[in-house]
């Protein structure tokens, strides 16, 4: 038979089979576009710009019952949340699940959501603000479950967490899908840097809605998302506010206690064995962990060590740190700040990662697991070394699990920097509020009032010892906290579970209760 250019085709061709003979028509049997529209790029039928965001929710098919994602990078910036659950609101769908990365405490309008019907579930990382305080005192029926960053990349990989739709906020984005959290050239107004989280929602749901506010011309290249990944995209005003995305994440710190800490952290990490040449580190970006990569860039200097890559949420010290030579590569899971976003828009060493690379514990070479030491944080560490970061002092929800428990299981020395005492509450407690992180995964405790090794980890002591850095065990700082300000009375719990906490491999690792009213 003849085909479209008037070759002759068999119709069959043994061990392969029939042959569909080429038809000389383009894909769709449309002609070849011979005019060079200057508005091609702006043609609806020829992209996935849609109309409005209720019509794409329309577009998704979205409805009763189903599951919706967002993002956190604009963190306390983030407009997205708050705009897109109004319209679905309007649109008379309820009994939604809820699958945000984080939720902070701009998010409170979901609360009137959570009371109308709107949202049924919630899960996500970490609740702050009047948010968190209605869920902890009882607001939902259903308890909030709360996965760390590595265990919601997991939990949606392997679909036990399916996503319907992923409604997705993008700094930039081309007519076609291409997005990406800054712009070529100028930096965009809503910048965010890394996309990490989003790239999951983006690669796994069964349909994305790309969010912007800033239509660039077709390709959007370098991009964090692919428009092989997007269904549709809708522009709006404006996606976040600049100065809450970037406002709080990081901070250098004059407070002597922190300074303290974070010497004496730096310390530890030089005689831990795990300080040499080709390290790997993650630190955070409170004031003590940013003074303890101070202090570590000039311990790095002094022995003209080099780390191969810095991990995580990313901040200014470690991108100059960087720019010195003295961090080789930089793995970006979320840009703490407008040098990091700068930094990842210019600089082919600063790559953007997702969050399953990042840390799912499904990933067998997931970031987390390659880290030598990690600095973390904690609201509360037990005699176990079990550690909350989610609870406060009064069992009200005010934080997210994150990575932590995540980069704590991956990393070979895992290091908390906490004051003894914040306020008048002791950081050390016979047993903690409530389990994030248990404490077989972290290795060393360091205080203003001394440093402590869990006993599982006796090569840790050892080299601390041999180093002749002042070492005690915690049940020692907790007493000296216990003189200064006494234990604090256990809290009071209603029988009622508001919260469900899990491990990065989806197990549960406890429960948070409602706080006892009038307690």
């Amino acid at each position: 038979m003849q085909n479209g250019v008037k070759r002759e085709i068999p119709a069959e061709v043994a061990g392969i089979g029939p042959l569909k003979p080429y038809s000389n028509q383009l894909v769709g049997g449309q002609a070849k576009n011979t005019e060079r529209l200057k508005d091609r790029q702006l043609n609806p039928a020829k992209n996935k710009i849609i109309g409005s965001l209720e019509e794409a929710i329309r577009a998704t098919g979205l409805r009763d019952g189903m599951t919706i994602s967002f993002h956190h990078h604009f963190r306390n910036g983030d407009f997205v949340v708050n705009m897109v659950m109004d319209v679905i609101a309007s649109m008379g769908i309820k009994d939604l699940v809820l699958a945000p990365s984080s939720l902070i405490d701009i998010h409170a309008p979901l609360i009137k959501h959570i009371k109308n019907g709107v949202v049924r579930r919630i899960e996500t990382s970490g609740l702050r603000g009047e948010l968190a305080n209605e869920v902890s005192n009882g607001l939902m029926d259903i308890p909030v479950t709360i996965n760390s960053h590595g265990g919601r990349a997991r939990a949606i990989a392997s679909g036990e967490l399916p996503i319907d739709v992923a409604f997705l906020g993008v700094p930039s984005c081309d007519p076609y899908g291409n997005a990406n959290g800054y712009s070529r050239g100028n930096t965009a107004a809503s910048a965010c840097g890394s996309l990490g989280y989003a790239k999951v929602d983006a690669l796994y749901a069964k349909n994305v809605v790309l969010i912007t506010d800033n239509l660039v011309p077709y390709p959007n290249v370098p991009f964090a998302i692919p428009e092989s990944q997007v269904d549709y995209i809708v522009v709006v005003d404006c996606i976040g506010d600049p100065k809450g995305i970037v406002s709080g994440a990081t901070r250098y710190t004059t407070n002597p206690k922190e300074l303290l800490i974070a010497k004496r952290a730096a310390d530890v990490i030089e005689a831990s064995g795990y300080f040499y040449d080709g390290y790997s580190l993650q630190t955070g970006s409170g004031g003590s962990a940013l003074a303890t990569t101070r202090y570590l860039r000039e311990k790095m200097i002094a022995a003209d060590i080099k780390a191969s890559f810095a991990l995580g949420g990313i901040t200014q010290q470690i991108v100059e740190m960087h720019e010195e030579g003295l961090i080789h590569r930089i793995l970006d899971v979320q840009s703490f700040d407008l040098r990091a976003v700068e930094s990842l828009k210019d600089n082919r060493f600063h790559h953007q990662i997702d969050a399953e690379y990042y840390a799912s514990p499904d990933n067998e070479g997931c970031a987390a697991h390659q880290l030598d030491v990690v600095i973390l944080s904690a609201l509360e560490i037990d005699l176990d070394f079990n550690v909350n970061v989610i609870t406060g002092s009064d069992g009200v929800i005010r934080g997210a699990s994150g990575g932590h428990c995540d980069t704590a299981a991956g990393a070979s020395v895992t290091i908390i920097n906490a004051p003894l005492i914040r306020g008048r509450i002791p950081t050390i407690l016979s047993k903690v509020n409530t389990v994030v992180t248990p404490g077989s995964t972290i290795d060393i405790l360091v205080t203003d009032q001394g440093t402590a090794v869990n006993p599982l980890r006796t090569d840790l002591l050892a080299n601390l010892k041999a180093a002749n850095i002042p070492v005690c065990t915690i049940e020692e700082l907790k007493a000296k906290a216990d003189k200064i300000v006494g234990e604090p009375a256990p809290i009071q719990w209603e029988d009622k579970i508001v919260g469900v906490v899990k491990y990065r491999d989806g197990s549960v690792i406890d429960v948070i209760r409602q706080v006892k009213r009038n307690s």
